[in-house]
């Protein structure tokens, strides 16, 4: 029972009292009335009425008795919640209407210092001018005026709010007022100095956490900032050292270079990435990207990594499956190139099939997109199933030993595919092989694009020779949906005695064990099948051109092959027309010469400004075999010299330089360029990775963002995407044009 309400019982009970009295006080005056109307009558009946008049005497005597209690009950109840309230050791205080104190305890009283002043009778505001005149109550940033005036507000209304106030010696007292019906006041305060100073320890402990959290992240990136810079010269030395005239052995050796970088930088994205992912500092940048041009990316990148294995790489992407979506691309990269890289490693014969299934409902924004990766390698038990996306886990046994990893890959991978609300899952059988799956849900970049299959009609019956499982079922499905009949034969005797005429479509493997399928088709134009299409598959589609067989097909495919390649092939060799090709307009002169001639263009200028001597030699071999005009700044200073001498096309700005970063001098020069109404392209060169660090370079008028260490393919690339139209060609050969996907965990 709180206080206001034991007040509230002794009131009850000191009112019911008293009305007892008043009752038994009424009692007796009709009593007494009664024997004075009945007093001659008494007389005359005295002997009669004896018993009557002594009944009446102990009546009184009762009531007397009763009253006597009640006073009694009424001292033991006040004495009670006086000495309960003289135990509370918060202060405690009755004012009345008024606002003069009734009573106090002793905590309250002992709170004003010795206050002979602060006693029973003492108003409210006397008290506040007390507060303020002898320094007891500390106002902060208000005048003792002012916080008079405010103490007397809250006082004066119907409900007063809470308040904290600072005492002089640091306590901290909750000042809690409650007005009751005739408009007394209950004021209580509250002693929550420990409280006080529990949060204060809490605040500071919260800072220390975060000073400690930006030195980590500040560490993080500086550490990445110093690793990757050495490592752009290691990892672009020896891609620039394997592209020269080397032995065999010096080529092993550049090979071997090579190779531990880029596992070396493996390993510190894998540490960098978990890092912001447990520092919560991991965020997704969606935007538009090619999903199947990225699963394709990712195998092709991995392809080289089956060399020396039995070991296909197969796509089976849905051939009505939207390739656009909206999602964070680096992300998904990562996501795949841990899974297939993983299921590459492990698996030592068989196949690696990525499949990537969906259906995107007309009239719907989103897609439910499931992405498989199915391998035949070393499989898992229940056990290791259930830890395999735990932090440093590996599949450890006597037989896969010779595998290496950090142990994050899938761990990353799982806090990745949370992160962008979806769900990742594995089914696995020891010595047979393993199934990862990913269910993401992602938005249509264009919901209204459906994907092309119209086929010519002279196309209704395909038959495939010698493509392995399951890499022929992938083909058959894939025609299938086409509304296409499939005729299978394993090799060229076979397709060659089961050869109709209602075959419209020839589909066969090159590498054949007995009949290649260029022999194959050969075979056939010698059996009279002269003007049957036929398409040839090969892993290596330069190798099969150069055998002079292969004239006589009408047309190749090199695996892992996209879907708009498939519909494209078949097309072409059906009709003997490119599928894309745009038909000249009529009348159009197609012999005429080309408009420019590249004698009267210029070459292209380019700027790198970049402060680290081995990267700028490291730059200007990855495009010595360019037709450009190259300089280099060696600091921010420089870089803006540079530019207001002679305007490049084109400048690669390294963030991280001496006396000027490359953020500032972004920003001059873009100043600078608003009075010349002029854009040059800047390309971010950066060693960081941390998360924030595009965005904040970006904000400085960056069109693009690179991390170190660089690619040639890239620089290429992106020096062919922002040549001039008045400078020649940088004459880029068609193998450095290709892009090079990300290289991130294997």
């Amino acid at each position: 029972m709180n206080l206001a309400n034991m007040l509230s019982e002794e009131r009850r009970a000191r009112l019911a009292a008293e009305r007892k009295l008043e009752l038994k006080e009424a009692e007796l005056s009709a009593a007494n009335r009664k024997l004075g109307r009945h007093a001659l009558a008494l007389t005359r009946e005295i002997g009669e009425t004896r018993a009557e008049v002594a009944t009446v005497r102990d009546e009184n005597e009762r009531v007397k008795s009763d009253l006597s209690v009640a006073n009694q009950k009424i001292q033991v109840a006040e004495r009670r919640l006086w000495h309960s309230i003289r135990t509370i050791q918060d202060g405690f205080a009755f004012f009345d209407a008024d606002g003069l104190m009734i009573a106090a305890n002793s905590a309250y009283i002992a709170a004003f210092d010795g206050l002979e002043e602060i006693a029973p009778g003492v108003s409210y505001p006397r008290i506040l001018q007390l507060l303020t005149d002898e320094g007891l109550v500390d106002t902060e940033q208000m005048g003792p005026k002012d916080w008079r005036a405010m103490m007397l507000d809250r006082w004066a209304s119907e409900a007063p709010e809470p308040i904290v106030i600072r005492w002089w010696n640091g306590m901290s007292f909750r000042l809690i007022d409650q007005r009751g019906p005739g408009g007394d006041m209950v004021s209580i305060a509250l002693d929550i100095t420990a409280t006080v100073r529990y949060e204060e320890q809490l605040k500071a402990a919260r800072d220390a956490a975060e000073t400690a959290s930006r030195a980590k992240s500040s560490f993080l990136a500086n550490m990445s900032h110093e690793i990757r810079t050495p490592m752009n010269g290691v990892v672009g030395m020896a891609e620039l050292l394997m592209e020269s005239d080397l032995s065999e052995e010096q080529r092993l050796y550049a090979s071997t270079i090579h190779t531990s970088a880029e596992a070396l930088l493996r390993i510190i994205n894998d540490i960098l990435d978990y890092s912001k992912i447990e520092a919560e500092k991991l965020v997704l940048h969606p935007q538009d990207f090619d999903l199947e041009h990225c699963v394709h990316d990712i195998v092709t990148m991995l392809q080289p990594v089956t060399h020396g294995k039995d070991v296909d790489l197969l796509v089976d992407y849905d051939l009505f499956l939207p390739t656009r979506f909206i999602a964070d691309p680096g992300r998904v990269r990562q996501i795949l190139i841990n899974l297939v890289g993983n299921a590459v490693k492990f698996t030592r014969k068989g196949h690696v099939a990525v499949r990537v299934t969906g259906l995107a409902n007309p009239g719907e924004t989103d897609c439910t997109v499931h992405i498989t990766v199915e391998d035949t390698g070393v499989g898992m038990s229940p056990e290791e199933q259930a830890q395999i996306f735990g932090e440093f886990q590996q599949v450890a046994s006597e037989a896969n030993r010779e595998f290496e990893g950090t142990g994050l890959g899938l761990a990353i991978t799982r806090r990745l595919v949370d992160l962008m609300q979806g769900h990742i899952w594995v089914d696995s059988t020891p010595g047979k092989g393993s199934v990862f799956g990913v269910r993401l849900t992602l938005p249509l970049a264009d919901p209204d694009t459906p994907m092309p299959v119209s086929m010519p009609d002279s196309l209704r019956r395909v038959m495939i020779v010698g493509q392995p499982e399951p890499t022929q079922s992938i083909l058959s499905k894939q025609l299938e949906q086409l509304g296409l009949q499939i005729e299978s034969c394993l090799t060229g005797p076979d397709a060659l005695q089961a050869m109709t005429s209602d075959i419209d479509l020839v589909i066969s493997e090159h590498a054949m064990a007995g009949m290649d399928g260029l022999e194959l088709v050969e075979a056939l134009r010698a059996a009279g099948w002269e003007d049957l299409p036929f398409l040839l598959v090969s892993l290596n589609g330069s190798a099969a051109r150069s055998d002079p067989a292969f004239r006589l097909v009408q047309g190749s495919l090199q695996r892992p092959y996209q879907r708009s390649e498939l519909l494209d092939r078949l097309v072409e060799a059906m009709t003997g027309c490119d599928a894309r090709a745009p038909l000249p307009e009529a009348g159009a002169d197609t012999d005429s010469p080309l408009p420019n001639s590249s004698d009267a263009l210029r070459q292209m200028r380019i700027l790198s400004a970049e402060d680290n001597k081995t990267n700028q030699l490291v730059f200007r071999k990855m495009v010595k075999s360019l037709d450009i005009s190259l300089d280099f700044a060696s600091n921010g200073e420089e870089a803006v010299a540079a530019f207001q001498s002679a305007p490049p096309d084109l400048i690669f700005m390294d963030v991280s330089m001496p006396r000027k970063d490359g953020c500032a001098a972004t920003r001059e020069i873009r100043e600078l360029e608003q009075a010349l109404g002029t854009h040059v392209p800047i390309i971010a060169l950066t060693a960081h990775a941390m998360n924030g660090d595009s965005d904040r370079i970006m904000s400085a008028g960056m069109d693009r963002f690179m991390s170190k260490p660089l690619r040639k393919a890239e620089i290429l690339n992106l020096i062919a995407e922002f040549q001039p139209a008045d400078a020649r060609p940088v004459a880029l050969s068609k193998s450095d044009a290709q892009p090079e996907p990300d290289r991130q965990a294997l």
